[in-house]
């Protein structure tokens, strides 16, 4: 595979955005998953809108095809991370999916560690993110990845919470 740049997303991409988030879910469902199950296209389409707009989406572009996307932000779940570790300075990773024609070909790995980047940037201590509780393929990669895991929240409401986390180091 070619080099792999990362950009932030412009509201051009959004279409682009929500095709690979509708083949990721349809793929999930193949394999027996429940992951992302009620993100259509219609209820996922305004959050990736909203996070372009607050320029905290990512894609990662292969000759000027996108292959992956990430989001990040600075905003800690409430109902997964406690008040104390809310108030560490972290960045959070969501919603991040490559394309099929990508997988195993070091996407995930370059958005990974463009979030890192940006984490020290900012004077980050933790790059934190909750997967799926049931997709324990997705937790092994993470922890590949150099995310420990912090503990799994379960919620009755939700179908995310193992929670993972990796130090950023200051250069």
């Amino acid at each position: 595979m070619n080099e792999i740049q990362i950009r932030v997303a412009k509201l051009d991409d959004v279409d682009r955005l929500v095709s690979m988030y509708e083949a990721a879910r349809k793929w999930l469902a193949s394999i027996g998953s429940d992951q992302w199950a009620a993100n259509t296209p219609e209820r996922i389409r305004p959050k990736i809108v909203y996070s372009v707009q607050r320029r905290e989406c990512f894609v990662a572009v292969v000759e000027g095809t996108i292959v992956g996307t990430v989001t990040i932000d600075d905003a800690a779940d409430p109902e997964f991370w406690s008040p104390e570790e809310s108030s560490d300075k972290a960045l959070y990773l969501h919603r991040m999916v490559v394309a099929e024609s990508a997988r195993r070909k070091s996407v995930g790995q370059a958005m990974l560690k463009m979030a890192t980047t940006l984490a020290a940037s900012r004077g980050c201590r933790w790059l934190r993110l909750d997967a799926w509780r049931t997709n324990t393929k997705l937790h092994r990669y993470y922890e590949d990845q150099g995310f420990a895991h912090v503990r799994t929240v379960d919620l009755s409401h939700r179908g995310s919470g193992a929670l993972f986390q990796t130090p950023v180091h200051q250069s």
